[in-house]
């Protein structure tokens, strides 16, 4: 398959920029070439065109930090175990009609979810997004916390079994990327305030964490953490994490600490630990560190309740169609300082690398898969509703189409 695109411009979030009245050349699912619509049209007269030339072009989006597989199905639906993965695949074609192409799914662990995580990657392999799986333990702050690791499903561990070496290899050699490989800080989940009275409550001591790092790299692989509050960062930042998934409550000493070491970061504007999310704000002061920052929803959520850049009006759990809604305030407000490219790459280049795909996709760029978005609007800039959001093409493939 051949085509052309035309835009009315291109957010190529690439050296190239942004391109007025462009178009890309599309060949068996990769870019092959990017530029002017002139030029294009000149250099290759024949091959089919997509005129697209009243909307905006851009990187299909990329959320590195979900929980759609696992979590959502049995908070969203009446499921059984033979019914789990059609509800799964529902959830994930509400993210694929929202524009996303990419996600960094967690695999935690469930006492309704006896599957392997080679049942979660069976059950997707024929959906037409990327999905990069994090193999993790949890600890959810019950009264009586409770652990569970993706290794041993939803047989409940002790939290002494958390550090266990042979389970963490396990865990290292199964996992795709640095997603919040374990929780430093119990997690209040899903749930509201008043079930998870110990959530926040740090369950591993600096010497733990430290060896946990050690068995990832030794295995050859980036680890991640979810981390909230003073206390758990630092123990973070000095144990050698690679990505910080969260990290609300840093201090600015901490953010220059994280900069320096080279940490990523995945900020969760919606909520998803014990204290106040990312506000547009720190977003920013993490951006001027030059920390690659990427934005995610960590779906399904409720909104963390009370703060001024959440526009919801309930506690409902939130999908992957609030990405954009959420980043928005970030994202215009870095638009003071920043051209659309660099802060489009929040969304798009930037989780595409804490995947470890930022070769496969996350920009217009020869060489890279063909996964963009035809919009009325730069997403999250211009546009926070979906519905805005025309058309959705994955490896070349037009998926999604609202005329």
């Amino acid at each position: 398959m051949k085509y052309i695109i035309r835009g009315k411009k291109l957010v190529t979030v690439s050296n190239a920029g942004t391109i007025e009245n462009g178009a890309l050349l599309i060949q068996d699912g990769i870019i092959k070439e990017v530029g002017p619509w002139e030029n294009l049209i000149k250099q290759f007269p024949e091959i089919e065109v997509i005129d697209c030339s009243n909307q905006v072009i851009t990187p299909s989006l990329v959320d590195c930090h979900t929980h759609l597989l696992e979590f959502a199905p049995t908070s969203l639906y009446p499921v059984t175990p033979e019914t789990h993965f059609l509800a799964g695949k529902a959830i994930l074609f509400t993210a694929l009609s929202s524009g996303i192409t990419a996600l960094g799914e967690q695999i935690c662990g469930h006492p309704l979810c006896n599957f392997s995580i080679k049942d979660y990657r069976d059950s997707v392999a024929d959906f037409p997004m990327d999905i990069s799986f994090a193999t993790t333990s949890i600890s959810i702050g019950f009264e009586e916390l409770a652990h569970f690791t993706s290794i041993t499903g939803s047989t409940p561990v002790s939290q002494r079994d958390l550090s266990s070496p042979s389970l963490i290899k396990k865990m290292a050699e199964n996992s795709d990327y640095p997603g919040e490989n374990l929780f430093i800080n119990a997690t209040p989940a899903n749930f509201t305030e008043d079930v998870v009275p110990r959530a926040g409550e740090i369950i591993y001591r600096p010497q733990e964490l430290k060896e946990i790092v050690s068995i990832y790299h030794s295995a050859g692989k980036k680890i991640g953490c979810h981390v909230a509050g003073k206390e758990g960062i630092e123990m973070a930042i000095e144990a050698g994490f690679d990505v910080l998934h969260h990290a609300h409550g840093i201090t600015d000493k901490q953010i220059d600490k994280v900069a320096e070491k080279g940490i990523q970061i995945v900020a969760t504007p919606m909520g998803g630990t014990h204290l106040s999310p990312n506000s547009p704000e720190e977003i920013v002061r993490l951006v001027e560190k030059n920390i690659p920052v990427s934005i995610s929803t960590d779906a399904y959520l409720p909104p963390y309740p009370g703060v001024a850049w959440l526009a919801f009006q309930d506690r409902s759990l939130k999908g992957p169609d609030s990405l954009i809604l959420i980043a928005s305030p970030s994202m215009k407000l870095l638009k003071n300082s920043y051209n659309e490219n660099e802060v489009l790459a929040l969304l798009t280049s930037n989780p595409a690398r804490i995947l470890g795909k930022e070769k496969q996709f996350g920009r217009l760029e020869p060489g890279l898969e063909a996964n963009l978005l035809v919009a009325e609007g730069i997403p999250g800039i211009e546009i926070t509703d979906v519905e805005q959001i025309k058309k959705v093409f994955y490896k070349g493939l037009k998926v999604i189409d609202r005329g």
